[in-house]
């Protein structure tokens, strides 16, 4: 029986047989046989293991990484990307904080100078907002990305928001400093792949119900069209859990480290969807190895238009920010 494999990012074989594939082109329902044989094992394998598994497969085809640009054995060194002089995946811990959504110069500037005189390094905040109904509030737009320009003038913080459209891409990289492709577009690969023509920083989310894998190679195609400022940012998945709006999967931050060169930010607001546990998630990642966060913050969190349950208000970001230095410190960050 034939078989076909191929190398995963951590370098181990999955092997699939020739047998169905033909069948599936018959227009049966494929049947993969999914052997992973990490590839230092097969490498090492004594002979008599290495006769069974070729006579139950014909053969074993190493193909190359499927993972080109992403991969730390691309790049053994770690990726920084500057942003107005800010570092991001240096020795400092970089807090992107603000409001989910802009919704009026007042709101927008008083937050903006709040988060400022915390600490935070970068304002986030969304002009174009993606919501589950149509009848939610969906950002001011090009309002809103004026109103963050505004903000950058006023308090001297470089800006991310998101892009939620190719058509928009151009409008966006003209008052933006980072784009932000949003957990629901992660495999937009139309968008993908037009914010790899950019030369702007890009903070890719992970996408709610994606693996790894799939999370590095929807940024993969980012890299591919040229642009290698990214930003990994894990913030939540799905999964059988109810009692928090998504589960943080603070795994993935030394798995990325591990595996990729880039730097990785961990979003505790969406990963727990309730503010009073956005501080104690926020260390937990700092001490896992985040490079950043990103933390909503409404200067009146109960009126928010947008996440108002986990937005937290300038008083309680101003002590998460104390207790995150506290836990920066004590694993060699500041």
């Amino acid at each position: 029986m034939a078989c076909v494999g191929s190398l995963s990012p951590c370098g181990a074989f999955a092997i699939r047989s020739a047998r169905a594939e033909s069948f599936a082109t018959e227009g049966g329902h494929v049947g993969f046989i999914k052997c992973y044989v990490p590839a230092a094992r097969a490498a090492d394998a004594d002979a008599a293991t290495n006769d069974a598994m070729i006579s139950e497969f014909d053969q074993v085809i190493n193909t190359d990484p499927p993972l080109k640009l992403v991969q730390r054995a691309a790049k053994p060194e770690a990726t920084v990307i500057t942003v107005e002089g800010i570092d991001i995946g240096g020795p400092e811990i970089i807090v992107m904080a603000g409001p989910c959504a802009v919704e009026s110069e007042e709101q927008l500037l008083s937050t903006a100078r709040a988060v400022k005189a915390g600490g935070a390094r970068i304002l986030r905040g969304g002009a174009f907002k993606p919501r589950t109904s149509p009848y939610s509030f969906r950002g001011l737009k090009e309002e809103g990305l004026k109103l963050l320009a505004q903000a950058r003038a006023e308090t001297g913080l470089p800006v991310v928001t998101e892009v939620m459209d190719a058509r928009h891409l151009d409008m966006v990289c003209s008052y933006t400093d980072i784009l932000q492709v949003g957990s629901r577009n992660m495999q937009n690969y139309t968008l993908l792949e037009e914010v790899g023509k950019c030369r702007k920083p890009a903070l890719l989310k992970r996408g709610m119900g994606a693996t790894l894998e799939e999370y590095l190679q929807a940024t993969e195609y980012v890299m591919k069209g040229g642009n290698d400022q990214v930003i990994l940012c894990e913030r939540g998945i799905r999964t059988f859990e109810t009692s928090t709006r998504n589960t943080l999967d603070l795994n993935a931050v030394p798995m990325l480290k591990r595996h990729t060169h880039l730097p990785v930010i961990v979003d505790p607001s969406h990963g727990t969807g309730h503010r009073w546990m956005v501080p104690q998630l926020a260390c937990a990642a700092v001490a896992a190895g985040a490079d950043g966060l990103l933390i909503e913050v409404h200067c009146r969190p109960e009126s928010a238009l947008s996440d108002a349950p986990q937005s937290l208000a300038p008083p309680d970001f101003d002590r998460m920010m104390k207790t995150i230095r506290a836990v920066a410190a004590a694993v060699g960050r500041r």
